[in-house]
């Protein structure tokens, strides 16, 4: 079976990211709930919205690929955060080692996709969670603020999307690399 793209997107933007890179590459894209068996999946293109410090639905998925698609795989974070800022980054990487195992991490491809929100959508969990953060950082100075904060009060009660399938192009060339499934060059 060849590789596959799974994805985990509560409002929308990684699952753009997503049916992008599917039409770019040619492989099946789903989300992770829906993806059943990966028994002789060769490879995952696994892309997952940044939430609460988290990535929906990675380790999950990783727990349940089979050792092949394990050897193969691929992580793509989207959230609000700049990913041009190393500091955010690293943020993002501290939570990875959190949800994978060492092994699991060492052997994966990882990158950074920038996404957006609408808070006007957002449930009233991710609302209030949101309130509370912008609410504990409004109450430090501005020059303590780090530029995940910063971009988080620019953007707070908006609807903002930074989304922009160009950026996939490192993906689609790592992706590329793996020249033994139907439709690689």
């Amino acid at each position: 079976m060849p590789p596959v793209i799974l994805y985990g997107s509560c409002y929308g933007t990684t699952r753009q990211y997503a049916q992008a890179l599917s039409e770019r590459t040619g492989l099946p894209c789903l989300d992770h709930r829906r993806a059943g068996t990966l028994d002789g999946c060769d490879g995952v293109v696994y892309l997952g919205g940044l939430y609460a410090g988290g990535v929906l639905g990675l380790a999950k998925t990783v727990r349940r690929l089979p050792a092949r698609a394990a050897e193969r795989l691929i992580v793509v974070t989207v959230g609000l955060a700049d990913p041009a800022e190393e500091e955010n980054v690293r943020n993002i990487r501290t939570a990875l080692h959190r949800q994978l195992s060492p092994e699991s991490f060492g052997r994966a491809q990882f990158f950074h996709l920038r996404g957006g929100i609408d808070y006007a959508r957002l449930n009233p969990v991710h609302r209030t969670m949101m309130r509370l953060l912008y609410l504990q950082v409004k109450r430090a100075p501005p020059e303590q603020w780090n530029a995940e904060t910063r971009a988080m009060v620019e953007t707070y009660q908006q609807k903002v999307s930074f989304v922009d399938p160009d950026t996939l192009a490192p993906v689609i060339q790592a992706v590329s690399r793996w020249k033994d499934y139907t439709g690689a060059g």
